[in-house]
This record gives C-alpha cells, structure tokens and sequence, in this order.
C-alpha cells in the first residue's frame, strides 16, 4: 500500500468524494470522521483547544489507484509536552474517532502507516497518541499487533462511558425495555407537557433559509447553562456554527427543538447519520424547567428515531444518569499510545 501525504487543507478537501466514500465502507462510521467534520475542526483547531498543529493527513493506496486507509492526523505538543501525532478532532469536540479503512484493508494500511512514520519524510515525532476509539474498534488489535511486531511500547487506558441504545423500531416496544419507573415517568412528562394551556411543539430543523437563526438560537439555550457559557468562547462558537452547517449541507444534522407557546424551552443538536442518532449536544430555558423540557423532547426524538426504524441512539461521551434512566447500555472510549 502506497502512502500519500496531505499536508495542507486544500488537498485535503479535494479528497471529499473519495474520503466519505471510504469512510462508508470502514469498519467504523461515525460523523466526526466525516471529511467536513474534520475539515471544519481543522479549521479552528477545535474551537480553540489547540494553538497550533501541522496537518499530518496519511493516505494509503491501493495497487489500483483507489483509497484503501486514511489515518486523519496533525503534528502538536500533547498534554505530556511530548511531540505527538494525534487525530483529527481530539480531545473534547468529537466523541468518536479512528482511522479509516476496509476491514480486509486495515492490517496492510496500519502496517503501510507505521512503516512511513519510521521513515525520512515523517516529522519528528515522540508517540502516536490517539483519543476516543470505542473499544470495540477493529483498529486497536490491528495497532497493537502491528506496534508489537515492530517492538514498539503499545499502551491502551480506558476513558469515558458512552452509552448508546439499541433500538427495536417500535416506539411501544422501546417503552416496553426499560424501567418501570422510567416509563411512567416518560408518558407523564409527555402528557404534562401537552396538556398545558400554551401550546406545545417540536420539530426538526429542515429550512435552509431559517439554519443561521436555528444555530444561533440553540448556542444562546446552550449558553444559559454555566459550564456551557464557559466553554462557548467566540471561537468554539465559531467551530460550532461551522460543523452545524457542514451536517446541515450534507444531510445529517438533526437539529431539533421544543416550543412552549413558540418559545423555544429546549433543544437538541444531535447527528442523524448511517442510521444512528448521535446525541452531540443540548440547551435548555430554563424558565420552563418545571416542564422538564429536555426529558420531552428526548421522549419525542426517541419515538421519531424508532418509527423512523433508526437502529441506535447514542448517547456518546459522558456517564450522566438519565442516559441510563433512557436504557442506555454502556460501553467506553480509550486511548492508545504507541511510543517510540
């Protein structure tokens, strides 16, 4: 397997087409390996996580000229001060990340990646320091076997719970596996809502034309949480804005909100792509908290999501306990080091 390059943006977007494409057929889909994802992330370093990275993209070809690997990376100082290469969308703003590949590919491409990291045109580099694999990814066998071969330190830590719901397809069915309690508690919450005198709605964001106003408004519920306010610095509002309307154009961002007499009292930025629902973010007013708006709207984008025949609603990173209270059965992300 030949390994191509990419080093600057420009060639990395030319690659849009084929790099979905791969992507589609890897043994791990998830949005945030998109290619405007990743390009709109590189665009601001993560909304300002990083100050500064070089573009270390690692494409591999087959004898047939079509891609067959991609390793999306940049060159930066880690939080051990160690000059490392990390991938694309590291840490905080993309729950799930990999490298891409067939599955019959990914031994080949690991091995096609390591051999030009060791050789004269890699950059001077300490570790190979990747965040947010699931740890069930195809891809960290391959590492380590690899890593191992060319006796190299291989270390792999446990991180954060991500729990995700598989779903039956049937909103009753769903209901009908989880807690008692939780159930009841649900329909209650769905009723109370609509049973108020102010009317009540939700809806998906589909109009193009309303998209800024949408975006603008869902930061502004984000930002009436603390913690949220915080961490909306202009430039993570920038990378924000960015990744909304590069889902938004290519047809997976799930947008959605809960109107109370046409205030919006809760909303959810979610991802609704290779049949999942990627639970990314959400706001709250909360002037309304006594209708526990984001309970209702997480109970009607779970009915959408099962009649809708979607196979899973991911929760993604973080251990909060209405995830569970939901159904959510757990699972972890890791990092793993390869030193040399």
């Amino acid at each position: 397997m030949h390994i191509k390059v990419i080093r600057k943006i420009e060639d990395f977007d030319a690659l849009a087409v084929e790099w979905n494409e791969l992507l589609r057929f890897s043994a791990r889909q998830v949005p945030f390996l998109r290619h405007e994802f990743l390009s709109a992330w590189w665009r601001t370093l993560g909304g300002g996580e990083w100050e500064r990275g070089d573009l270390l993209i690692l494409a591999g070809y087959g004898k047939d000229g079509a891609l067959r690997g991609a390793a999306p990376l940049f060159l930066t100082q880690n939080r051990e001060g160690a000059a490392a290469l990390m991938l694309l969308g590291s840490l905080e703003i993309a729950d799930y990340l990999d490298i891409l590949a067939r599955p019959a590919d990914l031994p080949a491409f690991v091995s096609a990646m390591l051999d030009f990291l060791h050789g004269p045109q890699a950059p001077d580099w300490q570790v190979l320091d990747l965040y947010n694999i699931l740890e069930d990814s195809p891809s960290l066998p391959a590492l380590q076997a690899e890593a191992e071969r060319r006796g190299l330190d291989f270390t792999q830590e446990k991180l954060q719970h991500c729990p995700y719901i598989p779903l039956p397809g049937d909103w009753e069915t769903y209901l009908a596996g989880i807690d008692k309690k939780q159930r009841h508690e649900i329909r209650r919450k769905i009723r109370r809502a609509e049973s108020q005198e102010q009317p009540v709605r939700w809806y998906i964001v589909e109009d193009s034309r309303s998209l800024e106003s949408e975006i603008e408004a869902f930061l502004d519920l984000m930002a009436q949480d603390a913690d949220k306010r915080a961490f909306l610095t202009e430039v993570m509002r920038q990378q924000m804005r960015l990744a909304m309307k590069a889902a938004f154009d290519a047809g997976w961002l799930q947008l959605a909100f809960l109107e109370v007499g046409g205030v919006k009292a809760a909303g959810y930025l979610n991802f609704d792509y290779a049949s999942h629902i990627w639970v990314y973010n959400s706001g709250i007013d909360y002037d309304f908290s006594s209708l526990s708006p984001g309970w209702v709207l997480m109970g009607y984008l779970l009915q959408w999501a099962n009649e809708n025949k979607r196979e899973a609603f991911d929760f993604m990173r973080g251990d909060e306990d209405y995830k569970y209270r939901f159904g959510g059965v757990d699972r972890f992300v890791v990092r793993v080091r390869v030193k040399r």
